[in-house]
């Protein structure tokens, strides 16, 4: 199973590498996203800093949903998901690695450039870093689950605006947690309730979406 994992993660990076196109494209709009608030709110710092972290995490899920289409469309279009149903290995485990795959090429980019875009908000270094964290493991549930709704529109028209009619209600609480670290910081518990809420969703996520993935894929084409 791990084989499989590791074959179907590293077989993914690469063609994300050679269609650099739809991997800059999610990067870019979140960017340009983040980056258009400061301009339409005004100069106000306090007024920034108390957006900034809402801002980023919507732009994140904006960002997410926009590659989301992406993650099963190829192999079904060429024919290699009919013969990933048809392999020994369960498709749960590799659903998983195209998952983490998606992860890597539009979550990661966005955790690793968000520190930039606080600084637009006036963010301090705290901030920034407790914001990083909550993308950071708010992010692998975005696509997880993202994956389900991926799954279940496969090949269907118009099949982008049915997984956001599908996922945005089930994004919901991640983006209320995970935008709610920074103001949850300065109260005197803190944000480790926060950070506790969005780890139990990833390990609910890992453990069930690949498999209501899977049976979303077999669904869909049959």
């Amino acid at each position: 199973m791990f084989s499989a994992f590791s074959t179907v993660l590293l077989r993914d990076l690469v063609l994300a590498v050679r269609n650099q196109a739809d991997v800059l494209t999610t990067v870019f709009f979140f960017i340009i996203v983040v980056s258009l608030f400061p301009l339409g709110v005004g100069p106000q710092i306090e007024t920034l800093r108390s957006i900034a972290a809402g801002v980023v995490w919507v732009a994140a899920l904006l960002a997410t949903m926009l590659s989301l289409g992406r993650m099963f469309l190829y192999d079904f279009l060429d024919g290699t998901l009919e013969q990933i149903l048809l392999a020994p290995q369960p498709l749960a485990i590799v659903v998983l690695g195209k998952v983490a795959a998606h992860w890597l090429v539009s979550g990661v980019p966005l955790v690793l450039i968000s520190p930039l875009l606080g600084l637009q908000f006036g963010l301090s270094g705290e901030a920034i870093g407790l914001l990083m964290l909550s993308l950071l493991l708010g992010t692998p549930v975005l696509s997880l689950v993202g994956a389900i709704g991926a799954a279940l529109t496969l090949g269907l028209r118009a099949g982008g605006v049915l997984i956001s009619l599908l996922v945005l209600p089930l994004f919901v609480p991640v983006l209320i947690f995970g935008s709610g670290v920074v103001e949850a910081a300065n109260t005197p518990g803190g944000a480790g309730a926060n950070f506790s809420i969005l780890g139990a969703g990833l390990v609910l996520a890992v453990v069930f979406a690949p498999m209501a993935t899977a049976a979303a894929l077999r669904i869909s084409m049959d």
